[in-house]
Protein backbone atom coordinates (compact mmCIF):
# COMPACT_ATOMS: atom_id res chain seq x y z
CA UNK A 1 0.00 0.00 0.00
CA UNK A 2 1.39 3.37 -1.05
CA UNK A 3 1.40 5.99 1.67
CA UNK A 4 2.70 9.53 1.83
CA UNK A 5 3.21 11.63 4.96
CA UNK A 6 3.82 15.31 4.30
CA UNK A 7 5.40 17.70 6.79
CA UNK A 8 7.18 21.02 7.02
CA UNK A 9 4.36 23.43 6.39
CA UNK A 10 3.61 26.41 8.54
CA UNK A 11 2.92 30.12 8.70
CA UNK A 12 5.50 32.35 7.08
CA UNK A 13 5.68 35.96 5.97
CA UNK A 14 5.83 36.84 2.31
CA UNK A 15 9.37 36.51 1.05
CA UNK A 16 10.16 33.75 3.49
CA UNK A 17 11.07 30.12 2.93
CA UNK A 18 9.84 26.69 3.90
CA UNK A 19 11.03 23.19 3.15
CA UNK A 20 8.41 20.51 2.75
CA UNK A 21 9.19 16.85 3.17
CA UNK A 22 7.27 13.76 2.18
CA UNK A 23 7.96 10.33 3.61
CA UNK A 24 6.91 7.67 1.14
CA UNK A 25 6.24 4.01 1.85
CA UNK A 26 5.13 1.20 -0.41
CA UNK A 27 6.83 2.76 -3.43
CA UNK A 28 10.38 3.75 -4.29
CA UNK A 29 10.91 7.43 -5.15
CA UNK A 30 14.05 6.39 -6.97
CA UNK A 31 12.20 4.52 -9.71
CA UNK A 32 8.93 6.42 -9.85
CA UNK A 33 7.99 9.87 -11.03
CA UNK A 34 6.87 11.92 -8.05
CA UNK A 35 5.20 15.27 -7.73
CA UNK A 36 4.04 18.00 -5.43
CA UNK A 37 0.48 19.21 -5.62
CA UNK A 38 -1.40 21.94 -3.82
CA UNK A 39 -4.97 22.90 -3.20
CA UNK A 40 -5.99 26.40 -2.22
CA UNK A 41 -9.37 27.10 -0.62
CA UNK A 42 -12.11 27.01 -3.21
CA UNK A 43 -9.78 25.77 -5.94
CA UNK A 44 -8.98 22.45 -7.49
CA UNK A 45 -5.81 20.59 -6.62
CA UNK A 46 -3.01 21.40 -9.06
CA UNK A 47 0.33 19.84 -9.77
CA UNK A 48 3.14 22.36 -9.29
CA UNK A 49 6.32 20.37 -9.60
CA UNK A 50 7.49 16.88 -10.41
CA UNK A 51 10.67 14.85 -10.53
CA UNK A 52 10.96 11.95 -12.92
CA UNK A 53 12.84 8.78 -12.04
CA UNK A 54 15.42 9.89 -14.64
CA UNK A 55 16.00 13.12 -12.73
CA UNK A 56 14.03 15.47 -14.96
CA UNK A 57 12.30 18.29 -13.09
CA UNK A 58 9.20 20.15 -14.17
CA UNK A 59 7.71 23.28 -12.60
CA UNK A 60 4.63 25.28 -13.35
CA UNK A 61 5.31 28.90 -14.24
CA UNK A 62 3.95 30.25 -10.98
CA UNK A 63 6.67 28.53 -8.92
CA UNK A 64 9.51 28.33 -11.41
CA UNK A 65 12.69 29.88 -10.05
CA UNK A 66 11.35 29.88 -6.48
CA UNK A 67 10.70 26.20 -5.71
CA UNK A 68 13.10 23.28 -5.99
CA UNK A 69 12.06 19.64 -5.92
CA UNK A 70 14.45 16.92 -4.82
CA UNK A 71 14.50 13.41 -3.47
CA UNK A 72 16.56 11.30 -1.10
CA UNK A 73 16.71 7.77 -2.42
CA UNK A 74 18.18 6.40 0.79
CA UNK A 75 15.48 7.88 2.99
CA UNK A 76 12.81 7.41 0.30
CA UNK A 77 11.63 10.96 0.72
CA UNK A 78 10.62 13.79 -1.57
CA UNK A 79 11.27 17.41 -0.69
CA UNK A 80 10.20 20.83 -1.90
CA UNK A 81 12.30 23.86 -1.05
CA UNK A 82 10.12 26.94 -1.33
CA UNK A 83 11.74 30.37 -1.41
CA UNK A 84 10.38 33.86 -1.97
CA UNK A 85 6.95 32.72 -0.84
CA UNK A 86 3.93 34.75 -1.84
CA UNK A 87 0.43 34.95 -0.32
CA UNK A 88 -0.89 33.15 -3.40
CA UNK A 89 1.22 30.11 -2.41
CA UNK A 90 -1.12 29.59 0.53
CA UNK A 91 -2.57 26.09 0.16
CA UNK A 92 -2.52 22.55 1.43
CA UNK A 93 0.44 20.75 -0.11
CA UNK A 94 0.58 17.08 -1.01
CA UNK A 95 3.09 14.77 -2.58
CA UNK A 96 2.10 11.88 -4.78
CA UNK A 97 3.21 9.57 -7.55
CA UNK A 98 2.86 11.61 -10.70
CA UNK A 99 2.94 11.64 -14.45
CA UNK A 100 5.91 13.90 -15.10
CA UNK A 101 6.30 14.80 -18.75
CA UNK A 102 7.69 18.02 -20.21
CA UNK A 103 4.99 20.02 -21.89
CA UNK A 104 2.12 18.25 -20.14
CA UNK A 105 0.25 19.10 -16.96
CA UNK A 106 1.62 17.47 -13.83
CA UNK A 107 -0.99 14.90 -12.93
CA UNK A 108 -1.32 12.31 -10.18
CA UNK A 109 -1.22 8.59 -10.81
CA UNK A 110 -4.32 6.63 -9.93
CA UNK A 111 -3.15 3.87 -7.63
CA UNK A 112 -2.84 5.64 -4.29
CA UNK A 113 -4.76 7.50 -1.62
CA UNK A 114 -3.83 11.08 -0.90
CA UNK A 115 -2.02 11.80 2.35
CA UNK A 116 -3.19 14.39 4.84
CA UNK A 117 -1.03 17.09 3.34
CA UNK A 118 0.75 19.94 5.05
CA UNK A 119 -0.65 23.46 5.28
CA UNK A 120 1.35 26.40 4.02
CA UNK A 121 0.11 29.86 4.89
CA UNK A 122 1.90 32.95 3.63
CA UNK A 123 1.00 36.27 5.19
CA UNK A 124 1.64 39.76 3.89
Amino acid sequence: QVQMVESGGGLVQAGGSLRLSCEVSGLSVEVNDMGWFRQAPGKEREGISCLSFTGRTVYVESVKGRFTISRDNTENTLSLQMNSLKPEDTAMYYCAPAVCTLGSPISPRDFFTWGQGTQVTVSL
